[in-house]
């Protein structure tokens, strides 16, 4: 599974080429505290710095950067993502989706945590279940986010992330973290369950039917956690061909479906060997660690939903 968009890696020396050319118009200067990386927007665009500020908590203007975001929108130039590895810096050229701009600050201060501090992230929802983290992780387009806001209608679940979180492997245990202030959200999902409604007549939603919003509108404070000790992970997956609706799986089997779907990640800036190893020994040992379930979502999502609440969680 790849990404709508090619990542091109840069020398620093190119790197430091494209600032020096795009330094005079970084209209705005924002930090985001990304699960303690100070994460550096540079841009020109106001839309992305205001929705920037709904998406993360802020980091002190005292706090160096650990990596740089530079979004930026330039005429006649096609749509480009580039990378510096070395300085952690991104440029993001004529990226007009924020569904993609936040997700790769996010992986930006992955690959930092990833490296640095043997800190792992998730491209996946992560609830609480009465004490107990349950995650959802899923290629796009598979229902992740659908499934998600269905739970979070039950009594007893709550919210840690909608779209990605980080993991620490602590005495055997996977605690997942927190990666966003606020969540991200589809237009349509009222559609599907209408608790949800009053929540999109507030939302600011863009050309592609997505908003940030704060979900404690309508579940409430008490509904949203910071962290959680994972105890399930249910993966997605979308193939008519299959009619069983779900099936436990060992370790193994969730670690080989998990890396055939490119970490169910699309946003992932490095891909090379040596990220591919670490991140195929974390999957493993997160597996290793928890009831693990794959579910069809080809089925009716009343019908696949109801497999996640009755037959996996038993609510």
């Amino acid at each position: 599974m790849l990404s709508k968009y090619e990542i091109e890696l840069l020398p620093i020396e190119e790197k430091d080429r494209l600032m020096e050319k795009y330094g005079e118009r970084f209209l705005y200067e924002e930090r985001a505290d990304i699960y303690g990386c100070c994460i550096k927007l540079l841009t020109d665009i106001k839309y992305v710095k205001e929705r920037w500020e709904e998406s993360f908590y802020p980091m002190s203007a005292h706090v160096r950067s650990h990596g740089r975001l530079v979004v930026i929108s330039e005429e006649g130039e096609k749509q480009r993502v580039l990378y510096d590895p070395l300085s952690k810096t991104a440029f993001l050229i004529n990226v007009d989706y924020y569904g993609w701009i936040k997700s790769l600050a996010l992986s930006l201060a992955s690959d930092i945590l990833e490296d640095s501090h043997g800190i792992n992230s998730v491209h996946g929802a992560c609830v609480d279940v009465d004490g107990k983290g349950v995650c959802l992780i899923a290629p796009p387009g598979t229902g992740k986010t659908t499934h998600t806001y269905g739970l979070l209608r039950v009594k007893g679940v709550r919210a840690v992330s909608d779209d990605w979180f980080f993991v620490r492997l602590m005495g055997g245990q996977a605690v997942a973290f927190a990666s966003e202030k606020n969540f991200y959200i589809q237009a349509d999902i009222a559609e599907v369950w209408g608790e949800y409604q009053r929540l999109v007549e507030k939302a600011e939603f863009d050309s592609k039917g997505r908003a940030v919003v704060n979900i404690r509108w309508i579940v409430g404070k008490g509904k949203i956690l910071p962290m959680t000790t994972l105890k399930k992970a249910i993966l997605l997956k979308r193939d008519p061909e299959d009619k069983t609706v779900f099936n436990e799986l060992s370790p193994e089997e969730a670690s080989r479906y998990i890396e055939s779907v490119g970490f169910c990640n699309p946003h992932i800036l490095v891909r090379d060997e040596r990220k591919t190893r670490l991140r195929r020994r974390f999957f493993r040992e997160m597996f290793n660690s928890l009831e693990t379930y794959i579910v069809n979502t080809a089925f009716p999502i009343i019908q696949s939903h109801k497999a996640i609440r009755e037959e996996i969680l038993r609510l």
